[in-house]
């Protein structure tokens, strides 16, 4: 069973969520996490000033499954399973104090080991609590509030040495991750009083939805699923809109707009899931500005298939074509903007030649469709296969020969299935990547960086794709 505990797949930052989980519920207003760099000895606090527990409360909420999933719950508990403290802690470290005090004087600790557990075959818990001269004045001048101490962090700190620069940095690094992680997560209750701090500094929200900022588009919010589910939808400002820092806030903690575009599903407010399609749809670069809000309560957990570790959630299927239906216009608004700006940038690039892949010919009054050899795709092709030349040409002239046109005439007469637009089939980074090669090309060979791009828009299919020459 402890190693079950220790195999669910928290990360460091989820971990720590899940603490701070506990905070909110126990109505703290702030939360304190410090740590000392030690090596393996190294001790990692999250202190609160909530209010607090008994002795007999700790051991209660020590135990594994201490509350029942389909029991309700206030509007404020983020809880889920009750395995939240222990699933977390054990997930990073071996041993793990829970000291907590409903008043000044007041201080009651428990501790779980997993080494003693082992040892005795019974989980049974110690009076056990590291000496933490960075935590202990703080706790001590709390009237009330819980700490939680985590030692033989082995899952981040195992076999490492205090004097190990690459350890502490490797260490400090995955606090840096905690920290972003943190103000995304719990973005809406940090611009609503409450406090995270890290080493004493306080850790900023980070707001995916960049409310307030010039140039966002919001959407009308949509109650279904019987007023239970909320959807708002956000179309984020153009780059052209945003001062360069700005633009860096709206990559976000992961440093990536297109890893930030999707739903963001909140329960209770706190997030759960940020930036993700939910398998509803493929990510792609035209919907870089396309953020979707779904906030739930905490009583309908289980249709939204819910994890232990509150980063995974999966909506129920009768509400897909409700999701689906706002997406979708949040979405088209989203590629509105891209496209719009694809037009300032074709108008301002002056583009005057124009490169068709496909030809039309007529012989004896008939259609025919043949590759366009002077498309720079294809000449640089030609001019660079030596003597596989003839080889290639069988092949273009193969492709041409079976272009299947009445095949495509009887489906649109037919109104099937609409044809699609190139590359919407592969998706948006093989188009971006094939751009990217030219430009570098272009470039290489002594071409100016705006008449490349001006080029490029000429060139077909790139010329459907011209929003992403700002990203070339």
């Amino acid at each position: 069973m402890i190693e079950t505990f220790r195999s669910i797949g928290y990360s460091l930052e989820s971990a720590i969520a899940d603490i701070v989980d506990n905070s909110i519920s126990a109505e703290a207003n702030n939360v304190w996490i410090d740590f000392n760099w030690a090596g393996s000895d190294t001790v990692l606090s999250i202190m609160d000033d909530g209010k607090g527990m008994l002795s007999e409360e700790i051991v209660e909420a020590m135990k594994p499954g201490s509350i029942n999933p389909s029991a309700s719950r206030s509007d404020n508990d983020l809880g889920r399973f009750g395995l939240g403290l222990k699933t977390a802690s054990f997930s990073q470290c071996r041993k793990f104090c829970l000291r907590s005090k409903k008043s000044h004087d007041g201080n009651s600790y428990w501790a779980w080991d997993l080494d003693h557990v082992n040892r005795v075959k019974a989980w049974q818990l110690v009076k056990e609590c590291p000496d933490t001269g960075f935590s202990d004045e703080r706790y001590r001048g709390n009237d009330h509030g819980t700490e939680v101490l985590w030692w033989d962090i082995d899952r981040l700190t195992e076999g490492s040495r205090e004097n190990e620069s690459r350890s502490k940095d490797h260490f400090l690094a995955e606090m840096i991750k905690v920290k972003k992680h943190l103000g995304m997560v719990f973005h809406r209750y940090l611009d609503d009083g409450f406090s995270i701090y890290m080493r004493g500094k306080k850790i900023p929200p980070w707001d995916p939805f960049m409310i307030g900022y010039e140039g966002l588009q919001p959407r009308p919010e949509q109650i279904i699923d019987n007023g239970r589910v909320r959807i708002k939808g956000f179309v984020l400002p153009h780059r052209s809109k945003l001062e360069p820092e700005e633009y860096e806030y709206g990559k976000g903690p992961k440093g990536n707009w297109s890893a930030h575009q999707g739903f963001y599903v909140y329960r209770n407010r706190r997030l759960l899931v940020a930036g993700d399609w939910l398998g509803l749809f493929k990510r792609e670069v035209h919907y870089d500005l396309c953020r979707i809000r779904i906030d739930l309560p905490n009583s309908i957990d289980h249709e939204w298939q819910i994890d232990v570790k509150k980063s995974v959630a999966r909506p129920p299927a009768l509400l897909h074509d409700a999701i689906l239906s706002v997406a979708k216009e949040v979405r088209a608004q989203a590629m509105e903007v891209y496209r719009h700006r694809g037009k300032v940038i074709r108008k301002k690039l002056a583009v005057e030649e124009f490169y068709q892949l496909w030809e039309e010919r007529v012989k004896r009054g008939k259609r025919f469709y043949r590759i366009n050899r002077d498309h720079p795709i294809v000449s640089q092709m030609l001019e660079n296969c030596g003597p596989a030349r003839k080889q290639v040409e069988d092949v273009l002239q193969m492709i041409e020969e079976m272009v299947p046109v009445p095949l495509m005439t009887l489906r649109e007469n037919e109104n099937e299935n609409p044809l699609g637009r190139p590359y919407e089939a592969t998706g948006s980074d093989a188009v971006l990547s094939a751009m990217r090669l030219m430009f570098q090309n272009m470039v290489t060979d002594g071409i100016s960086s705006d008449l490349a791009k001006a080029r490029i828009a000429g060139i077909e299919p790139f010329n459907l794709y011209t929003e992403y020459l700002e990203r070339l």
